[in-house]
């Protein structure tokens, strides 16, 4: 895969790797971080194993819905997880979107906690350039401020 289809987000967090594995693969806790700021986040489906379907539906501030749809494909306990991710049927955008997109999330040890590397690769380079322009990258950031926040209101 050329560098000109990926985007990669990393963030270092203060806490262990399995704290950071749980809260990124457990419904309830997905429900309580996943999306930027100002959203809430309703799990519709979220079968968690290889070739299990997800279905998560951000709901912006203004109440619309923007829902995300996929199938987990790989999963390494506490280490990775690779998954399929489109918008779902509803999503309204007023350009075109991005499609066939594949998700990695590594999850490392760190230093001070742990890490969290997230590839998304696309099928062109106008894919990616059209997932840019949504603004991904600051939305995954927004959406990882929010994780954090999660994790520190909790007993580590």
């Amino acid at each position: 895969m050329s560098k000109d289809h990926l985007i990669i987000i990393e963030r270092t967090f203060k806490f262990p790797r399995k704290t950071l594995w749980h809260a990124c693969t457990g419904a309830e806790a997905i429900s309580a971080w996943y999306g930027p700021k100002g959203f809430r986040t309703r799990v519709e489906e979220h079968d968690f194993r290889e070739g299990g379907a997800y279905r998560y539906v951000m709901i912006g501030p203004d109440g619309k819905d923007y829902p995300s749809v996929g199938r987990f494909v790989e999963i390494v306990e506490f280490s990775k997880i690779v998954a399929t991710d489109d918008f779902g049927e509803g999503f309204e955008y007023d350009k075109p979107l991005p499609d066939q997109m594949v998700s990695t999330q590594h999850f490392e040890d760190h230093a001070d906690g742990s890490k969290l590397i997230i590839s998304i690769s696309h099928p062109t380079e106008a894919d990616r350039q059209k997932h840019i322009d949504m603004g991904v990258v600051d939305g995954w950031q927004s959406s990882l401020d929010c994780l954090d926040e999660f994790v520190a209101g909790k007993d580590t």
